[in-house]
């Protein structure tokens, strides 16, 4: 009798963790993929979608938009990508590997990031020689959209202006956040970020590269044909719009459409 009790008894604890677990084994899991310079704000956004999203769980695969791009077209079974430029999104639309379309659901600003002992005060003073200055790599959206900037501002000071920019340049990373950790670290005196990344470190000198709306980041976010619960990314990138998400955005500092 004893025997057959205590065999009772483990048959109900094994009863009750296997129905414990039972909805965490059975949970969808979305594979989001986004811009570095989204972490932060994208872990407070999945957390928010989980908690309205019942048996959802959101895992967050986060680097150079460039990067996740290359990722997804080898046939990463990712199901939304959020980029940091539309450029990226475009690589995947081509290729077919796009739900849908891709819409903007924010936008950033590039500034300068600086070291307090740089004496960089202007946008002028990156011209500098000597400067040690940091910007992202060609490919990686906060590069592209840096040299883009900088030939724009050739009509304000001067048609070399990019040209002495670019030679200061010690180190091109492949992610905007790694760009503005060189700055935080000191291993460079200047560097051309996001205002929501320049906005996390303190210390430094951060002031707007251009004058506003001359040149924003555009972040699209779309479903992907590669991942595996088409219908629960859609409500992801559905999300991205809501009052909830807008907020947590704005509060990170991004602008929004």
């Amino acid at each position: 009798a004893l025997m057959r009790a205590a065999c009772a008894s483990v048959f109900v604890a094994i009863l009750a963790l296997t129905l414990l677990l039972a909805p965490v084994a059975h949970a969808q899991r979305l594979t989001i993929s986004a811009a570095s310079s989204l972490t932060e704000v994208m872990e407070e956004i999945a957390r928010a979608f989980e908690a309205t999203s019942p048996g959802v769980r959101v895992d967050l695969n986060v680097a150079g938009s460039s990067t996740l791009a290359a990722q997804i077209l080898n046939g990463a079974p990712f199901d939304v990508f959020a980029s940091a430029d539309v450029a990226q999104m475009q690589r995947l639309v081509d290729a077919g590997l796009v739900r849908g379309t891709a819409d903007v659901f924010a936008y950033n600003e590039l500034v300068v990031l600086a070291t307090t002992e740089s004496g960089v005060a202007a946008v002028r003073d990156l011209a500098t020689r000597g400067l040690l200055v940091v910007v992202a790599a060609p490919d990686v959206p906060a590069g592209a959209y840096a040299r883009e900037a900088l030939a724009d501002l050739a009509s304000e000071l001067g048609p070399g202006f990019r040209d002495a920019v670019l030679a200061n340049v010690v180190s091109e990373e492949p992610n905007v956040r790694q760009v503005a950790a060189k700055v935080a670290l000191g291993e460079a005196d200047a560097a051309i970020v996001y205002a929501t990344d320049a906005a996390l470190f303190r210390d430094v000198v951060a002031f707007p590269l251009l004058a506003p709306g001359d040149l924003r980041a555009s972040y699209p976010a779309a479903v992907l044909t590669t991942g595996a619960h088409p219908d629960r990314a859609a409500e992801f990138v559905a999300f991205l719009r809501s009052a909830e998400a807008r907020a947590r955005l704005a509060e990170r500092g991004f602008q929004l459409p």
